[in-house]
């Protein structure tokens, strides 16, 4: 597990993300993400949870027709962690 990021790092790392924010009241980032159609939202979640799987770290997400909402936070630490980070980038690059 690592551990929580501190305001800094925290800082640097949305600053490199491409539309994430921070969730209000928790240590927490989301980002909506709009496809397409469903076929393409639901072969972005796929993408998304085989590599959530293989890092054992998953997110909270909804779908609704070609919109997925999703928030990443690590439990286990309380808080935004660099697995937060690694996941969001590649949920970024798996949108494109």
């Amino acid at each position: 597990m690592s551990g929580k990021l501190a305001e800094v790092e925290r800082a640097t790392a949305l600053a490199g993300l491409d539309g994430w924010a921070p969730v209000e009241g928790r240590d927490a980032i989301t980002k909506v993400f709009t496809f397409g159609d469903f076929q393409e939202a639901f072969a972005f979640m796929t993408r998304a949870a085989l590599l959530a799987e293989r890092m054992n770290h998953h997110p909270e997400w909804s779908n609704v027709y070609r919109t997925v909402t999703v928030t990443l936070t690590t439990h286990d630490a309380g808080g935004l962690t660099e697995r937060d980070i690694e996941l969001a980038e590649a949920m970024d690059r798996f949108a494109r």
